[in-house]
């Protein structure tokens, strides 16, 4: 195996912290210098094996910043035990690449990167909605291959959304942010379903609809469905925003894809498990003019057999959460999380994280997933 290479930043500093890639910003590297660490950072491009991760951490470390690509489970908790460490960071939201309960029984809280995604996630699940449903990544194509002979009353015919109906499977805050987005810009009515009905969505849609008719347009309707059945043969348009577990993964599959219409649109922006890939590639091609949009895949980096040949079907690589601002802060919330564990800092205990952004941060760690399990102090 080829040796990874590493920088070395704040060299002579008591407390050691590796980081297993490269992270957009300074004010990350900053933190972690203030809070006296030596900070170790892999350039490597490619996904480090967890052998690579255990060499890295060695007899002595303190912390480690990791990715949703790495299994930060037993073997690598544990090693991070033995070396004397006390703080774990995803530099991300999400923690399917996490055994929580392992790193418990170590005692080694684990933080993750909440708040800072929600707007940018959401401006992409809108971005693939209309390329998927204007097919412009078809169109593209096309022009590209020097076959555009000048405009014609039937190229690329796509889908009007104004107006239609969205379908939100999983309304947290990204899917919240999807609704609204879609509800404001584009008079869409808004089909949710969630373990939990959503108040401050259904208040807003009925403040907005009351709106709308006092300038003389249609209101807009917001309404939880029973069933995903339900919400999937009504949509228009259906977006997923569901956490992964076993409840979730292939909630979209052959069965569930019949149920949508002929010529809807899919968008996920959630995980790839959520969706049956190989169900779906055979329903595209069944379906013409069914369409989809996919920023995350099931078996990650790798895509289901003819999926990428498929026409009617958008894919960009994993980057909704891809906007410098985003990407930045996300650095500064894992930095933040390990800086404060390290120096003995309670736990953030409420939803927004803007604070920790500006220019005077509490003392205290952003977001800890185990702090429930560990005890730890609350802010």
């Amino acid at each position: 195996m080829p040796h990874a290479p590493w920088r070395v930043v704040n060299p002579d500093a008591p407390r050691r912290v590796i980081v297993t890639k490269e992270l957009p910003g300074r004010r990350w590297l900053e933190i972690l210098a203030a809070a006296g660490c030596r900070v170790e950072v892999c350039s490597d491009m490619a996904v480090l094996p967890v052998e690579a991760i255990v060499k890295a951490i060695g007899e002595r470390c303190d912390g480690a910043i990791g990715q949703l690509t790495e299994p930060w489970g037993d073997t690598l908790f544990g090693a991070l035990a033995a070396a004397g460490g006390r703080a774990y960071s995803n530099y991300a939201v999400g923690f399917n690449n996490i055994d929580l309960a392992a790193a418990s029984a170590r005692r080694i809280p684990v933080g993750n990167t909440p708040g800072v995604l929600t707007e940018t996630t959401a401006e992409m699940a809108v971005a693939l909605t209309f390329a998927a449903a204007r097919r412009t990544g078809e169109a593209e194509r096309f022009l590209r291959a020097g076959r555009f002979g000048g405009w014609l009353p039937d190229l690329f015919l796509g889908e009007r959304l104004h107006g239609k109906t969205v379908g939100i499977v999983g309304a947290g805050r990204i899917g919240t942010a999807y609704a609204r987005m879609m509800m404001e810009g584009h008079k869409a009515h808004i089909l949710y379903c969630d373990p939990h009905r959503n108040a401050d969505l259904e208040d807003f849609a009925a403040a907005y609809a009351r709106f709308l008719e006092t300038r003389g347009e249609p209101p807009v309707v917001c309404r939880r469905a029973k069933t995903v059945a339900e919400l999937l043969a009504a949509s228009d348009v259906v977006s997923l925003h569901t956490l992964l577990d076993e409840s979730t993964r292939h909630l979209i599959d052959r069965e569930r894809l019949a149920l949508m219409k002929e010529n809807a649109i899919l968008i996920n922006t959630s995980r790839g498990p959520v969706v049956d890939e190989a169900a779906l590639v055979a329903h595209c091609r069944r379906h013409p003019d069914f369409r989809a949009g996919l920023d995350v895949f099931e078996k990650e980096p790798d895509l289901a057999a003819g999926l990428a040949d498929l026409e009617n079907v958008v894919i960009v690589p994993h980057i909704a959460s891809a906007t410098r601002w985003t990407r930045e802060g996300m650095a500064v919330l894992a930095a933040a999380n390990v800086a404060a564990l390290l120096a003995g800092h309670p736990v953030w205990n409420r939803p927004d994280i803007a604070a920790f952004l500006g220019d005077d941060p509490p003392a205290a760690a952003p977001s800890v997933l185990n702090a429930g399990a560990l005890g730890l102090e609350m802010f």
